[in-house]
């Protein structure tokens, strides 16, 4: 594919709002505070105004099969790094590039590369040396770890460049983004899976093979979450661990709703069939004060310093409520800054049953659902309904790690569709409705907890869509 041109590539920086080498925090700001006060409806635009005409839609979309899939790597921190471990341990996976703006990253991920016995993969440390690595010729798989607000300039980038984009959550951090997403893949025919890798956690599976089996009944609600204290890494420098240019601190100085809502969601949403013969409809949220951050502050640097005194929006705990067109609902949280074990919820209930992960994995079912079932019944269960995902590539997976596991059974299915042509378990309508969680939820907070409607990313598609059986995820 032809090269843009410098200008080309400077036009595009500027149209991602990207901004500095501090990644463009402020550009998020700007977009949010343009669609929740300017016009509450602009990120609501019919599907007619939002999309050229003559898209076909990528719902169960099969791509040519790929026998080895070159992977460039963009991000190489926290889960960038991570991945590089992983995917070295996946046959027929084959990392071509690796770019970050930190050299020290990128040295360190070839040397990953060199003590598995593959050659170095080509280095890219410059501001805008992503956009190179798109448009490479031997790069079949964009595997995005930036920070949130490249999620989507990126997975843009690479799709109008015939790559298909792998990206972490969430994938876009306003409904206009979600847009961009569902449009470009659509018009390009290339895959964009968000990386939520809790849908592939062991009882998550389980619990998703229970409600195809029909176990639970008519599953009518679900709850999910992202309880976990990130008081302390928030505030670090990132030579000590903590993030590039604190840039999750800054979403919470400028943003108040559910900033990272997928983990929680996306299972549940998978377990619902959501976009799969039902969709979200509308949302209403609510945000506590904020506390957590000030007080942290004020003890860890002094209640004079700069970081007590700097005011933050994000309340501690956000409650989003979600209601599907089919009658169901979804309660979603979300908590950075109080001090709490961690928790996802992860609770389903039907007309059966229910099954809860937190904080201990319990199962209720008819007839004696008044009470959960013992040790042994729980064992037996889950022995029974066990993934077959999880029984075929479980043990592997515990090995390599990655949260217990989750994370390298995510690569290993992406991987594995990817070479044999198979639609992948998340697609981009997914990572669009669980992404546009986080604009919503804002745009419901600072209107007094206003239900606000969901678009419809499939734009009907849902409708005659079924879920994935099991059969297709393992």
């Amino acid at each position: 594919m032809k090269k843009k041109s410098n200008n080309n590539r400077r036009d595009f920086l500027k149209l991602a709002a990207l901004g500095t080498a501090a990644l463009g925090l402020g550009s998020i700001g700007n977009v949010f505070a343009s669609q929740t006060e300017n016009d509450q409806n602009s990120g609501l635009l019919s599907p007619g105004q939002l999309f050229p005409t003559g898209n076909k839609s990528v719902m169960g979309l099969a791509c040519k099969p790929l026998e080895t899939v070159r992977i460039a790597i963009i991000g190489l921190g926290m889960r960038g790094s991570e991945a590089v471990r992983r995917l070295l341990q996946l046959e027929g996976a084959k990392i071509n590039a690796l770019c970050d703006l930190v050299p020290e990253f990128v040295a360190d991920a070839n040397a990953r590369l060199r003590e598995a016995g593959q050659k170095e993969a080509s280095a890219y440390t410059g501001i805008d040396d992503w956009m190179k690595v798109c448009e490479r010729e031997d790069i079949d798989l964009v595997y995005n770890c930036t920070p949130w607000d490249l999620h989507t300039p990126i997975a843009v980038y690479a799709m109008k460049h015939g790559k298909h984009i792998a990206l972490e959550v969430p994938a876009a951090v306003s409904i206009d983004e979600c847009w961009q997403l569902v449009n470009t893949a659509e018009e390009t025919q290339r895959h964009c899976m968000m990386l939520e890798n809790c849908c592939y956690d062991f009882f998550e599976l389980a619990t998703l093979n229970m409600a195809r089996q029909g176990l639970f009944g008519e599953i009518l609600h679900a709850e999910g979450a992202y309880i976990h204290d990130l008081r302390e890494l928030k505030f670090l420098e990132q030579k000590d661990g903590g993030y590039y240019n604190h840039w999750r601190l800054e979403f919470s100085k400028k943003h108040n709703g559910n900033l990272y809502p997928t983990h929680g969601l996306g299972p549940v949403a998978q377990i619902m069939g959501i976009n799969r013969g039902d969709r979200f409809d509308y949302l209403t949220s609510m945000s506590t004060k904020q506390a957590g951050l000030s007080l942290y502050a004020a003890e860890k640097f002094g209640p004079g310093s700069p970081e007590a005194q700097q005011p933050y929006m994000l309340g501690d705990m956000n409650t989003t409520l979600i209601r599907t067109v089919n009658g169901h609902t979804l309660m979603i949280q979300h908590n950075t800054t109080s001090p709490r074990p961690y928790d996802r919820l992860h609770l389903i209930s039907g007309t059966k049953g229910m099954a809860r992960k937190w904080p201990k994995p319990a199962i209720a079912l008819e007839p004696a659902a008044h009470q959960f079932q013992k040790p042994e019944e729980f064992d037996a269960l889950m022995a029974k309904y066990e993934h077959p995902l999880a029984r075929q590539i479980g043990e592997k997976a515990k090995k390599v790690g990655g949260h217990g596991g989750m994370d390298f059974i995510m690569d290993y299915r992406l991987i594995h569709c990817l070479r044999n042509g198979l639609p992948l378990d998340q697609d981009v309508y997914d990572a669009a409705a669980w992404s546009s969680i986080v604009h919503l939820s804002e745009m419901s907070v600072l209107n007094k907890s206003q239900s606000i409607e969901v678009p419809d990313f499939t734009r009907g598609a849902w409708k005659d869509a079924e879920p994935w059986p099991v059969v297709t995820i393992g």
